[in-house]
């Protein structure tokens, strides 16, 4: 979700006014993905390196977080939509842990959609703390060394850990022009269609989703296989 800030800019608005209208194409965005039928949205809200920008917008994109649960949730829950949330929760305030820990909680056995956002998160360090799982339970005797696989590791990243049975992302949307994923799901994107939008995220909306949709549709997705052998599964 890119480009809220340039929104901003380009109509001498103050950058606050940009995450706004940004929090407006997430709502936008959850529910057009509800009525498409769509499994699983995951969203890029605020990374580990987003910590580094002015303390003052760090604070606001902080309350707006907290602004946008109290709001929210009880429509998510309403329309059968389940939240979950990945990232290093440790580095966030007790008000929102608690926010969070509560929206999970109250929408945990939602089936219509899951909307996973990320926030204070980053693909190293997602990468590490599943490595560091794996040590721990092989010092204590809980995995043997011949038990550190690819599955292993893949069970132990936040993706799987947040919500259970989804499999890794099928297509990846960046927005704003910028052309790369920004330390995000570095491990889960492995095979992922990437799809890259010059539209500034508060733009961004069903036309431009439908579009990013369509040509998704329109590639043949061989996971190191030949097309002949694609052919025949």
């Amino acid at each position: 979700m890119d480009g809220n800030g340039r929104w901003a800019s380009e109509r001498g608005l103050p950058r606050n006014a940009g995450h706004r209208a940004g929090v407006k194409a997430v709502r936008a965005s959850i529910e057009y993905c509800a009525r498409r039928g769509i499994e699983a949205l995951t969203l890029f809200a605020f990374s580990s390196e987003n910590w580094q920008r002015p303390q003052e917008e760090v604070g606001l994109l902080m309350t707006l977080f907290l602004e946008a649960l109290d709001r929210e949730v009880a429509d998510l829950d309403k329309n059968n939509i389940r939240i979950c949330f990945i990232g290093d929760r440790a580095l966030l305030s007790s008000a929102l842990q608690t926010r969070i820990a509560n929206a999970e909680s109250r929408t945990a056995n939602n089936t219509r959609l899951t909307v996973l956002i990320a926030v204070a998160y980053g693909g190293r360090w997602d990468i590490t703390q599943a490595a560091k799982q794996v040590a721990e339970e092989c010092v204590a005797g809980r995995l043997k060394v011949t038990e550190v696989t690819e599955a292993a590791l893949q069970e132990r990243m936040s993706l799987a850990g947040a919500a259970k049975g989804l499999v890794e992302p099928d297509l990846f949307i960046r927005t704003g022009g910028e052309q790369r994923i920004s330390n995000f799901l570095l491990w889960d994107l492995a095979y992922t269609e990437l799809y890259f939008s010059a539209v500034l995220w508060p733009d961004f909306d069903e036309r431009e989703l439908d579009a990013a949709i369509a040509l998704f549709s329109s590639r043949e997705r061989r996971f190191g296989l030949t097309s002949a052998q694609v052919a025949k599964v």
